[in-house]
């Protein structure tokens, strides 16, 4: 099995788990109470029980309540935020999707054939019903916003950002760790070196990275912002990976070697499945770099190659900010990263576990 099956059929499985637990906690509160009955619970265990779940329920209620204060702002038919004018409410008298109507804008599809007639400059195109999911116009939003544009540019430098940075990173993790070479332990340093000061170096230069940027002709380059990203993810993503793959017994390598395995079934067969979880941890702080960065992206790009965070700030006014659509825009934006670590909690944590053989 791939890394890429292990992983889709792991995150499979929590979906599936994510969508059983509020019935496995009911049969599981069911129970409890029904233990109670029977005597085999006594009250001060049901209250104990009782105690840390409620005191566990409000620590997440007040973790979230920043997401909450933020959805019913974008839910606000006035527009502002849960604190008015006549008081606190933790629902707003009016609600409204127009806020997130207006970030998502008209989704439909409309797919028209062309074919070409040979030797001609003439083309037949045949017409195809429109598939429609969302019309904007018909919640009275005449003018959606670029989400759908700043959202394509994000993919793009993400993407871009995950393959150049991978393609680094992991043959880099696994020279430091299985290789011995000239200066291995100085280029070791370095990189320890560089996943401290790396990021305080790169918005220090802003200035010099700028020049270098319109020197070379790459202003407003996407595929070069992401080269940037890639860069600037190397060091402390190889160190993590390097250090996970530590873990891993060189037996298992011998073993392959043994069985007439070439050196590069043995990385990608033997080592890459044993680093499932390194992998998916630095795959997704590589993707998060180009994802979520904000200052070097706005010096960078123009309007019409910005990025979801350049985009969103973009809303910001001179005198005001209008809190319904920044709110709505705001979370459609960090959706994808909520989700990421919904579902990959379990590689992150044991990706940063340093060992190989973790799970």
């Amino acid at each position: 099995m791939s890394v890429f099956t292990r992983i889709a059929s792991k995150v499979a499985e929590d979906a599936r788990t994510l969508a059983t637990t509020p019935v496995e906690a009911a049969r599981e509160a069911r129970y409890t109470v029904a233990a109670y009955r029977r005597g085999d619970v006594s009250a001060t265990q049901l209250l104990r029980t009782a105690v840390a779940t409620t005191f566990a329920v409000l620590v997440v209620a007040v973790m979230l309540f920043p997401i909450y204060w933020i959805a019913m702002s974008a839910i606000s038919a006035s527009g502002g935020s849960i604190y008015a004018a006549d008081g606190f409410r933790l629902v707003p008298k009016r609600t409204s999707i127009k806020p997130f109507v207006w970030v998502l804008g008209d989704l439909m599809i409309q797919p028209d054939t062309t074919i070409a007639v040979p030797f001609t400059d003439l083309s037949v195109v045949f017409d195809h019903p429109r598939i429609v999911f969302l019309d904007a116009s018909d919640y009275g939003v005449e003018s959606p916003s670029e989400f759908k544009r700043y959202f394509m540019n994000s993919v793009v430098v993400a993407t871009v950002t995950v393959a150049l940075g991978l393609s680094v990173i992991v043959p880099a993790a696994y020279a430091l760790s299985r290789r011995e070479f000239i200066m291995r332990r100085k280029v070791l340093f370095g990189y320890v070196l560089f996943t401290q000061v790396g990021g305080g170096l790169g918005i220090a230069a802003l200035i010099a990275l700028y020049a270098i940027f319109v020197q070379a002709g790459l202003l407003n380059n996407k595929i070069a912002l992401a080269a940037y990203y890639a860069a600037t993810a190397v060091p402390f993503n190889t160190w993590l990976l390097k250090t996970y793959m530590d873990g891993i017994p060189v037996s298992y390598e011998e073993a392959a070697l043994v069985d007439g395995a070439p050196p590069w079934r043995v990385v990608t067969e033997v080592i890459l499945p044993l680093s499932a979880a390194g992998l998916a941890t630095v795959t997704i702080f590589t993707f998060l770099a180009g994802w979520m960065e904000f200052v070097v992206a706005q010096l960078l790009l123009s309007s019409g190659n910005y990025t979801l965070p350049v985009g969103l700030f973009s809303l910001v006014e001179e005198y005001s900010i209008p809190w319904a659509r920044f709110s709505a825009f705001a979370l459609t934006f960090a959706s994808p990263v909520m989700l990421v670590y919904l579902f990959a909690q379990r590689y992150i944590e044991g990706g940063l576990s340093f060992s190989g053989m973790e799970g």
